[in-house]
């Protein structure tokens, strides 16, 4: 008899929340042990030796340790699915679904998303450039030309490159550019499609408003106005 999984993360982390909407999705058995990455909870000794990166979402399966939210994902589909409809085995599907992956982590999470919260937190930076926020409107644009060929992100079918997007999308959302339905009509239908998920407001829905207290609570009140221009622009 296997080991039940273990997840290690915060709800608060769009990469964690990837994972836990894969585990809910396949009805998988786990515990998940919050580690309060502001806190540094993930720089301490035993959690570095088991994930040398000391990141957040770390999965415990047995003595197998993952990290990285794309390739947990993808794994518990592959090792655990009772189908590959949410990561499929066909060499096209799978590459489309690959795609959205990369695109999640390079332009979504990486440049949109961290590129404003790494500095806001670990520099204390709070004057926000205003191309960060057309980046993320630019990013929003593709996202919907995806959804112009198809119902989800990658086909037809709900795919863990769905839980991807939408874990990074709905904090943007939150904290910095709200998804305008006449802009992006297409986008916003679908950010609903993921929000009527049976598991996602348990997920999600505390996780996002603390988040964006915790993001807005650092931007200082002379900073609120113009903020909030660039935020409604």
């Amino acid at each position: 008899m296997s080991s039940k999984l273990i997840l290690y993360g915060t709800k608060k982390s769009a990469p964690t929340r990837t994972v836990l909407l894969t585990l809910k999705a396949l009805d998988l058995d786990f515990e998940f042990r919050e580690v309060n990455i502001f806190a540094k909870e993930q720089m301490q000794p035993e959690f570095v030796e088991k994930n040398p990166q000391h990141t957040v979402p770390t999965l415990e399966d047995g003595t197998n340790i993952l990290v990285d939210s794309h390739a947990i994902a993808g794994y518990l589909v592959r090792r655990y699915g009772k189908d590959d409809t949410l990561y499929p085995a066909d060499f096209y599907a799978r590459a489309v679904v690959d795609h959205r992956l990369y695109y999640e982590a390079v332009t979504l999470f990486a440049t949109c998303l961290k590129q404003i919260t790494g500095p806001l937190f670990h520099q204390n930076v709070i004057d926000i450039p205003k191309e960060k926020f057309e980046q993320i409107r630019n990013a929003y644009t593709l996202l919907e030309t995806f959804l112009t060929k198809s119902t989800y992100m990658a086909g037809e079918n709900l795919t863990i490159a769905d839980f991807s997007i939408v874990s990074t999308v709905s904090l943007l959302s939150a904290t910095f550019v709200a998804i305008d339905s006449n802009k992006w009509p297409k986008l916003a239908e679908w950010l609903k499609r993921l929000e009527a998920l049976p598991y996602y407001a348990e997920i999600s829905d505390a996780a996002l408003k603390e988040y964006a207290e915790l993001v807005h609570s650092k931007l200082p009140k002379q900073y609120e106005k113009l903020w909030k221009k660039a935020y409604e622009e």
